[in-house]
């Protein structure tokens, strides 16, 4: 069995690597290596497959279509969204800053919505409080005292990183190259 379509979603736990394999007689299904379906003779191979991932669970559905013969086509859906319209809603909810610091890796990630902070895929305990220019949220991570910085712009909020008192300048949006894989705690 091959993979036939891979797709890389960005949560604030991580960033996972969906796998998906199509079987056409078995009616085999597996994601990231897990097998989430199985119906023997299968002979209807279009519709779709729900599973759940990340911390909290995310909904996931693969929608499989016909496109000729014995070709098909593979979306994913992302909490009732194409990936792109939820990527794109990640952008604008969250902002991510990975940080390598001595043999330290930092991914640090913001939900802009809720204030949440995660770091490493850990969700944070964090104190918040307004300053004169905006509002603050610090927390530790060992023995890095790191904070959250948000300040009103001429047209919006920026949030910037301070470690140690001093502003950081990695950051990505939605994006980076460490996945984690596989995707354990798949279910249907």
């Amino acid at each position: 069995m091959k993979t036939v379509c891979v797709w890389d979603v960005s949560l604030s736990d991580g960033l996972y690597r969906i796998q998906f394999e199509h079987g056409t007689t078995t009616g085999k299904r597996v994601v990231n290596g897990e097998e989430v379906l199985r119906r023997p003779w299968m002979l209807k191979l279009v519709g779709s497959e729900r599973f759940s991932f990340g911390v909290p669970r995310i909904r996931a559905e693969i929608r499989i279509t016909a496109v000729g013969g014995v070709s098909y086509e593979y979306s994913l859906h992302v909490n009732g969204l194409t990936l792109q319209k939820f990527n794109q809603n990640r952008t604008r909810t969250t902002q991510t800053w990975d940080l390598s610091l001595d043999q330290d890796h930092y991914r640090i990630v913001l939900e802009k919505n809720t204030m949440d902070v995660w770091c490493n895929g850990n969700k944070m305990d964090a104190e918040s409080e307004f300053v004169s220019d905006g509002a603050q949220t610090r927390f530790l991570v060992g023995e890095r005292e790191f904070c959250l910085r948000a300040e009103q712009g001429k047209k919006r909020v920026t949030h910037c990183l301070l470690l140690d008192g001093q502003t950081t300048t990695t950051t990505t949006t939605t994006t980076t190259t460490t996945f984690k894989t596989p995707l354990n705690h798949m279910n249907k």
